[in-house]
């Protein structure tokens, strides 16, 4: 009984061990090459360098290009989105102001053109060069990272 109970015992510590170790083994999310998000994202800004890249199997493809983002009480927020959809002549309603290739990625905040003299309400605002590459490059679904 007692050879069992500890045949038993070393039974159920060694699969909680072994599912300790592989849990612990489990794969970090890969990290880009050459900017500061995962390498499953396509878009990629750092808000606190007011740069951003687009990647391609994990690799920088673009960038870094700058960027302005939100200013105080209309913050980018950081965190990982998906392209819904896209508009070369976007005009914005709210702000009543121009956004030349908008590329929306979280509800109404998008990559566009717009001037980096400035903070926006919440868009990443780039350069024509910049935000008519990000136009072409990036495609409805395709995932942006937004780090602080």
């Amino acid at each position: 009984m007692i050879t069992r109970l500890a045949t038993a015992v070393g039974m159920v510590a060694g699969l909680v061990l072994g599912a300790a170790t592989t849990a612990a083994a489990a794969p970090m999310p890969r990290q880009a090459v050459g900017a500061p998000c995962g390498a499953h994202a396509k878009a990629c800004v750092q808000l606190s360098t007011n740069q951003a890249w687009l990647l391609s199997g994990g690799v920088v493809s673009y960038g870094p290009t700058p960027i302005r983002s939100g200013m105080s009480g209309h913050e980018t927020p950081p965190g990982n989105f998906k392209v819904s959809f896209k508009n070369r002549n976007h005009w914005s309603t709210l702000f009543n102001a121009p956004m030349p290739f908008s590329v929306f990625f979280n509800g109404g905040i998008a990559f566009h053109q717009g001037s980096l003299d400035r903070a926006s309400h919440g868009c990443i605002r780039m350069t024509r060069a910049g935000a008519e590459t990000f136009f072409n490059a990036l495609r409805p679904g395709d995932p942006v990272q937004v780090v602080p």
